[in-house]
């Protein structure tokens, strides 16, 4: 990596020059450089409209190349031992959208976790690839999905020596990654693809006390989301290429089909400005968070009632965990006699603390580069404080111990998504064919996809979560669901 040219914005540069030589506007966007004071640009001033232009000359498109923005995307590249990199202005689902429509064609096969995000199942709609799902590990006491155990990637190649491409997530919601860099190994082995969800793992290139990042591991692509971990604004992320395996010329097809021709320059100047600030501080900041979160777990484990994850989970029993990123403060509550979604909203309430997400028996709160110690000790003096509140020796809170067995696929996803369907009442859809997604949001991993069959376990799961205040997202109303009319199927078919 080239130190001096890192110390370059090529495209963060263009802008301000560009906005400090007060063209006159006749282009959109209709603010006309922030002439127009609204409630909006009280609170965050007239500066952000000032940047928002919309590729003026000299600025570059998005989708053209050859500019301020690809040269600022190589430096990105550069940044993380990548060879290319591609600026993503709707988020890393749009990353994960393009790596697999960029590299998996309709009825091939991709090799990939149950847990995936919504945009991996909405990726296999639009694709119409065949998903062959491999069981994440289970970890009953917390209620979480954990990672897949390298043999369990292997066990699917060998099945499908057929498969286009393996899928990874590095690392889970909860900072749980696998042997990314054996299942690249196995993968490349049989002439298989290794695309990467790396969403929440953004930073790992940038320390080496934290997990192996996915393209020191040697993996194809890579979708990074800069904006949760390093400092750029929301909605931008990345997404990088390594070898010579995938077609950088399609992956740019892609994504000129489905990006917007009207991307914000604020979001990707935001990515020139987050990768150069890492470059040159972010190893300081990382170890930084790294002893934050260590001071942190050795205070909240003193609190009765809390149990908050240590890099070691996981080492004695599996769980699917390789390596753990130790920036999340993963903190089990159940003993507290309430369920993460309770505690997550009475920090929020009463301590004005806002955390990641909950789970039944969890909360998540995310350490990173923006955190600080006075933040930490808020957390520590909250749970303490509900400790002293709702902790009864250890009596744990009465919930069903769930055991996730997602049902069959039935059908691609693409064919159950586009076939007749019918709304039915949830508790009674048992062995029907879903036709919707079902997902818990936080995280945005599916409950169900379409052309699974549904079982009488994810039905109590589905209603266990509609009772507990979790957010369900679907197409139907609560309490129904959308599966596949049979009878007209069958007809059609």
């Amino acid at each position: 990596m080239d130190l001096k040219e890192q110390e370059k914005t090529p495209l963060l540069t263009a802008l301000k020059e560009y906005v400090a030589s007060n063209p006159i506007p006749f282009d959109v966007p209709g603010h006309k450089m922030g002439r127009i004071h609204t409630e909006l640009s009280d609170v965050i001033g007239i500066d952000a409209f000032r940047y928002d232009v919309n590729a003026p000359i000299g600025i570059d498109v998005l989708y053209r190349g050859g500019g301020v923005i690809e040269q600022s995307a190589n430096l990105l590249a550069d940044a993380y031992g990548a060879d290319k990199a591609i600026f993503l202005i709707n988020g890393t689902t749009s990353g994960i959208m393009m790596m697999i429509m960029g590299t998996v064609n309709a009825n091939e096969k991709i090799i990939l976790p149950r847990n995936v995000h919504k945009s991996v199942i909405n990726s296999l709609i639009v694709s119409g690839a065949f998903p062959i799902f491999v069981e994440p590990q289970y970890d009953q006491y917390l209620g979480i999905a954990n990672n897949i155990l390298v043999e369990d990637y292997i066990k699917a190649m060998d099945e499908n020596p057929d498969a286009k491409a393996v899928f990874i997530i590095n690392p889970t919601y909860f900072g749980v990654t696998c042997d990314i860099a054996s299942v690249v190994k196995e993968a490349h082995k049989r002439n298989m693809l290794v695309l990467v969800d790396e969403a929440h793992g953004a930073h790992f290139h940038f320390h080496e006390s934290l997990p192996l990042s996915a393209m020191e591991a040697g993996a194809d692509v890579s979708a990074v989301s800069i904006h949760k971990t390093m400092g750029s604004l929301t909605q931008s992320s990345a997404l990088l290429l390594k070898g010579d395996r995938v077609s950088y010329e399609k992956l740019l097809k892609v994504y000129a089909m489905f990006g917007s021709t009207s991307p914000s320059h604020l979001l990707l100047a935001s990515l020139d400005a987050a990768r150069k600030y890492m470059v040159f501080h972010g190893h300081d900041i990382l170890s930084q968070n790294l002893a934050l979160a260590s001071y942190a777990r050795n205070e909240l484990n003193k609190i009765p009632g809390i149990l908050c994850l240590t890099p070691s989970y996981g080492e004695k029993t599996g769980n699917g965990q390789f390596s753990f990123d130790e920036t999340r403060l993963v903190i089990a509550v159940r003993e507290l006699g309430h369920s993460g979604f309770e505690i997550m909203h009475l920090l929020r309430k009463k301590f004005n603390i806002q955390l990641e997400l909950a789970e039944t028996y969890l909360v998540l709160a995310i350490l990173a580069i923006g955190s600080t110690k006075e933040d930490v000790d808020h957390l520590i003096k909250a749970f303490k404080e509900i400790s002293s509140l709702y902790y009864e020796g250890g009596k744990k809170i009465p919930m069903k111990n769930f055991i996730f067995d997602y049902g069959d696929i039935y059908v691609r996803p693409r064919e159950a998504y586009h076939a007749p369907s019918k709304r039915v009442v949830i508790s009674k859809a048992e062995g029907e064919i879903c036709s919707e997604s079902v997902m818990i949001y936080p995280p945005g991993i599916p409950l169900l996809i379409p052309g699974e069959i549904i079982s009488k376990n994810l039905i109590e799961i589905y209603e266990f979560y509609e009772s507990s205040g979790g957010t369900i997202i679907k197409d139907s109303p609560l309490g129904m669901i959308q599966v596949i009319d049979q009878d007209q199927w069958k007809e059609g078919n």
